[in-house]
């Protein structure tokens, strides 16, 4: 049962990050006086709706996105073009196509308000309201956990010594097999509760650095750690080993390894902190975001039983999924659990911010990518006294974005199926 809660509580929070993206773009639109006929919460056929002023807000079957509808998306054809012939090709169809439908619904009285009419900076506002709103989203709820209820810090503090050496793929890391070779800081003796004040000669107080310094060094290096109030020096050797690279679970590289796990404590973040975590996030979103085409064989294989990593990508039912994970889960508290949830929904915002500023069409970053090119040809042209060259046609980039759409729409399948056959698991 708190499986099943926790999935529609988590879907449903991803139904109002979508209206609120949309609502970004409903009243950039608005307060620009474009036209909007259809604000959209889904796709497909619609299940409710109602008409207010100009605009149909509504619900539709498959909510896997939404939109809104503005008049005049493209710009009518040059006058010189009305006079040539008409090509019969099918791109050339798919562009008359395109602009006969963003066409259709401009009336006489409404035609001083079609969104190419508007100057390019307060296009580019439009269509990075939606994408903005996911940020403002995600910061607040990172912010709202990180000052009020804190982070999970790891310090300089060991939790616990690894037995022996084992590479990080092994199926089983609670067991030591037979024969297995001490880890090197089992062997000089280090204990949990020992604090690590200084590796290598050097002085350490936050777990990050250190970890870094212990990657990176090999051999015997002196370690003074805090013990019961006394400091005592320890000469691990420490050994080359393959461990996960740093923020990823699916990629490893050998470097130097020690055999300890940090102590975790929960630390409240200042402003300053809250801005550089938050910083990392976007960062990280980023990175993963460029490596969504490398993850295609991943998935691949996971749904023909493979493994399924934890920084796999995941659709609208995996991430719905995930929070009946975490809601139903015995490993951590309630208050944890919650935090978690909310976590995950400020990440899915986060991604939605970084995937939608793409430049790509149709996304958001693709028509903002017009916008910011009829603005420098219009500003070149303006600066050489040449004519004024006009609105950037996105229509002409139709067949490109209904290409896009096409690998958009077979990713989100593939990632579908992965996430119904061999779901991401966080426990």
């Amino acid at each position: 049962m708190l499986v099943v809660v926790g999935i529609l509580i988590f879907f449903f929070g991803l139904l109002f990050s979508i209206a609120w993206h949309e609502l970004g773009h409903l009243a950039a639109a608005k307060l620009f006086g474009v036209k909007v006929t259809q604000y959209m919460v889904g796709f497909g056929r619609t299940i409710w709706s109602r008409k207010k002023g100009d605009t149909e807000y509504g619900v539709k079957l498959i909510p896997f996105g939404g939109y809104i509808r503005m008049i005049g998306m493209f710009p009518p054809k040059k006058d010189e073009e009305y006079g040539r012939t008409v090509s019969s090709t099918p791109i050339r169809a798919m562009i008359e196509d395109a602009r006969q439908m963003s066409a259709e619904e401009i009336t006489p009285e409404d035609a001083h308000r079609q969104f190419y009419q508007r100057s390019p900076w307060k296009r580019i506002i439009v269509m990075m309201a939606g994408p903005v709103m996911n940020l403002i989203l995600a910061v607040g709820i990172f912010a709202a956990i990180l000052m009020g209820h804190g982070i999970m810090t790891a310090t300089t503090t060991v939790a616990s010594v690894s037995e022996c050496v084992l590479p990080a793929d092994a199926p089983n890391k609670d067991v030591c097999p037979a024969g297995a070779k001490p880890s090197p800081a089992a062997e000089a003796g280090f204990l949990p509760g020992d604090r690590i004040l200084e590796f290598n000669g050097k002085p350490y107080t936050t777990w990050e650095d250190l970890q870094l310094a212990i990657r990176q060094s090999t051999g015997p290096v002196p370690v003074v750690v805090e013990r019961q109030g006394q400091q005592v020096t320890l000469t691990p050797s420490l050994m080359q080993n393959q461990m996960p690279k740093l923020n990823s679970t699916s990629e490893y590289e050998t470097v130097g390894f020690l055999g300890l796990t940090p102590t975790q404590v929960l630390v409240k973040q200042d402003i300053g902190g809250v801005v550089s975590t938050i910083g990392g996030f976007v960062s990280l979103t980023a990175q993963k975001v460029i490596e969504l085409p490398q993850r295609v064989p991943d998935l691949v294989s996971a749904i023909f039983g493979g493994e399924r990593h934890a920084d796999s990508p995941v659709g609208i039912v995996g991430a719905s999924r995930l929070g009946g994970e975490v809601l139903a889960s015995d490993n951590i508290g309630v208050d944890a659990r919650i935090m978690l949830m909310f976590n995950l929904l400020a990440g899915v915002n986060l991604s939605l911010f970084v995937f939608n500023m793409l430049p790509l069409l149709p996304l958001d970053g693709g028509h903002i990518a017009g916008a910011l090119w009829e603005s420098i040809r219009r500003g070149f042209a303006k600066l050489v006294r040449r004519p004024d060259p006009g609105p950037f046609d996105t229509a002409r980039l139709m067949p490109l974005a209904y290409a896009i759409s096409l690998v958009f729409i077979a990713y989100s399948l593939l990632v579908l199926v992965a996430d119904v056959v061999n779901p991401v698991k966080l426990f």
